[in-house]
């Protein structure tokens, strides 16, 4: 069963445990569990499980995962890798990834362009990555869109824009608060990142998301008012998917949201 969108993860109920348990083993586990590993046998993506899955909260469900990955009534694969289903360690203080010389030359290029278009214009934006093709919602029926950010004022334009535009918004501001939305099940769709925020750097968030093997493939938009060189050449070589400086136009936004989409 594929964990995230990008077919990184593969996740399976093991025949010999599941068929015990479900055939009246010794070993009790809860009905939710039960029922998840019967749809996880389906070799359903998890968000299509969390979908199908009615009547279980979002904790629960993340809560019945870790459980029956830890009692290998389900299982993992990714070679070489350690992936902890409750995002222990999430925001640790290990390094990205190396980021390649082309990557740097690049991210470079675009940095100096950024300069430029805020001498002249008084705003940079910069779409990276384009989506090949559209992306499906996460939770099947509306794409949600995580804002992290603290400006309060903000955060009401965003949410009343994004729900106009009939988008799902949730918004965090602080570790905690992101740690809790990333957890979520589904995953957001996309992520818009400013980076001065109240306990944390939102360059070391989109590391720590570009890292994790069940959030790397989400879009990230950075939506920050840090604009020198350094910063746009940070966020884009770390692999923001955009970068758009403060203040900024609303049709922009909807632009870049769309094209990582994938319907631009």
């Amino acid at each position: 069963m594929n964990l995230d969108r990008t077919d990184i993860l593969d996740i399976y109920a093991p025949t010999k445990n599941g068929a015990s348990e479900l055939m009246g083993g010794s070993t009790q586990i809860s009905s939710t569990a039960l029922q998840l590993l019967v749809l996880f046998d389906g070799k359903l993506a998890v968000a299509e499980v969390a979908a199908l899955a009615k009547g279980i909260s979002s904790k629960e469900l993340q809560e019945t995962i870790s459980m029956l990955l830890k009692r290998r009534y389900i299982e993992l694969k990714l070679p070489g890798a350690d992936v902890s289903p409750d995002f222990q360690g999430f925001f640790s203080s290990a390094s990205a990834a190396p980021i390649s010389k082309e990557i740097l030359e690049k991210g470079g290029v675009e940095a100096d362009k950024a300069t430029a278009s805020l001498r002249q214009k008084g705003y940079y934006v910069n779409i990276a990555r384009r989506a090949e093709q559209k992306k499906n919602p996460a939770s099947g029926v509306q794409y949600s869109i995580l804002v992290i950010e603290d400006n309060v004022d903000l955060q009401k334009v965003l949410g009343f824009l994004l729900k106009f535009e009939e988008f799902k918004p949730s918004v965090a501001s602080t570790r905690s608060e992101i740690l809790a939305a990333l957890r979520t099940i589904p995953s957001p769709d996309v992520i818009l990142l400013d980076v001065n925020l109240p306990d944390i750097n939102g360059f070391d968030v989109l590391s720590s998301i570009r890292r994790h093997p069940m959030l790397k493939a989400i879009p990230v938009i950075m939506l920050t008012a840090q604009s020198t060189r350094q910063d746009v050449l940070r966020g884009l070589a770390g692999g923001a998917d955009g970068y758009i400086t403060k203040p900024f136009e609303h049709d922009i936004l909807m632009i870049a949201i769309r094209a990582v989409l994938g319907y631009e």
